[in-house]
């Protein structure tokens, strides 16, 4: 059953596959009980907002779900894919975007793509599983820099140089804008001065990143004022943007050859047309309501500040992202997160070995700009409340409790 599903016997449709139900918000069902929910990735609040629940409905009954059939490079081309991907590479600062069907899938189709069995990958250790599984396609040399760490990232720059002068073939480095469990960013000021010393280009995922960071919300390559130097953007329309899909920015020739030889998009039907209009009421009010970024963040200025006094350690995060470390085993992280939702009522995702080291626990909040700062009270107290019972012992059972 592999590192998570030997557990799938008491953690099914609980801890893994739980049914969160009702309207997407805050506040929704589990379980027929009420639960206050730091689980969505729905950033800016648009899951739900009227006029995308509109824009949603109104396509959808104008077009159906089907328009437009088939694949893009055959029939299933339309002026609205072209007019979202031209404002999503303006509001990028790209000469030109194409859209992807889904971001995982995506973000692996680039990587099949853009590489040679010749090419050399440098990427961070901590890169998200849609990275990973990419490199796993790719039969050429690759070498992983330990995370964010830049002496690290140079050692594998000499390395893949090295390899790339008997190859033949080029560098692509590989990184993420916000990395999605810890909330860190990526130090990409320090990669792209690195172009000084080395011949390469930059591929960023910044899924986590497109409308939470940089002044407009145009990703975390705008804080750090690097966009012109991000050879390829990528990111997905499942976080900030509330939907499904995503997309790829670059030059006019990148994005051109990526559009004639992505097998994941010339063999899969177009993104269907409710989607891209509803992406591109989506776009127009990430740009047009800056209020909704504010609001996010000052969700999370409260909720990262208010952990931190009370001294949980929520590691570097530097984005929406918030994690909560603990110290525990399994058992006692399913105990503790049962008695957060089961008398607490907080809806929170648990993370455990093997995706972090063993003896750790991760509590992932993702707040949004439709918390209030009522229900960061309400949180931390409750975590206070949890934190103390850990510290007593009063977890520590060999066996997880019974659904």
């Amino acid at each position: 059953m592999g590192p998570i599903g030997q557990w799938q016997e008491y953690s099914h449709g609980y801890f893994s596959f739980p049914k969160l139900e009702g309207e997407i918000k805050p506040r929704m069902k589990f379980r027929g009980k009420e639960v206050l929910t730091w689980s969505l990735n729905n950033y800016l609040g648009l899951a739900n907002h009227p006029e995308v629940r509109k824009a949603d409905a109104e396509a959808a009954a104008q077009y159906g779900m089907a328009y437009p059939m088939g694949a893009r490079m055959m029939s299933g081309q339309t002026s609205k894919h072209e007019e979202l991907e031209q404002k999503l590479a303006k509001f990028v600062g790209k000469e030109a975007a194409y859209l992807l069907n889904y971001g995982y899938q995506g973000m692996l189709s680039i990587i099949d793509t853009m590489l040679s069995r010749n090419d050399v990958v440098v990427y961070d250790s901590e890169s998200h599983a849609c990275i990973i599984d990419g490199l796993r396609l790719f039969p050429g040399k690759r070498f992983v820099f330990q995370h964010n760490d830049m002496d690290s990232c140079r050692k594998m720059l000499q390395h893949a140089t090295k390899t790339a002068e008997k190859t033949g073939g080029g560098i692509l480095l590989i990184t993420e804008g916000v990395f999605g469990m810890a909330g860190d960013l990526g130090n990409l000021k320090a990669i792209v001065d690195m172009k000084k010393e080395f011949n390469f280009r930059i591929l960023v995922d910044d899924a986590h990143g497109f409308g939470t960071m940089g002044k407009t919300g145009a990703g975390t390559p705008e804080h750090f004022g690097v966009m012109d130097e991000i050879d390829i953007y990528f990111a997905t329309f499942a976080k900030s943007m509330a939907g499904i899909g995503g997309f790829v920015a670059s030059n006019e020739k990148v994005v051109r050859y990526l559009a004639y030889n992505m097998r994941s998009q010339i063999f899969a039907k177009s993104l269907p047309m409710p989607m891209v209009i509803g992406a591109l009421k989506r776009l127009e009010l990430l740009q047009t309501q800056p209020d909704l970024k504010e609001n996010l963040w000052k969700v999370v200025n409260a909720l990262q500040s208010g952990l931190k006094e009370m001294g949980f350690d929520i590691g570097k995060t530097e984005s929406p992202v918030t994690p909560v470390y603990m110290k525990g085993g399994i058992p006692e992280a399913a105990n503790l997160v049962y008695d957060l939702r089961e008398n607490y009522n907080i809806f929170c995702s648990m993370v455990v070995y093997p995706v972090i080291p063993k003896g750790q626990i991760l509590l992932r909040l993702i707040p949004t700009a439709v918390h209030t700062l009522d229900d960061v009270e309400e949180t931390i107290k409750a975590f206070a409340a949890v934190r103390e019972k850990l510290l007593a012992g009063k977890y520590d059972k060999e066996k997880i409790a019974q659904i």
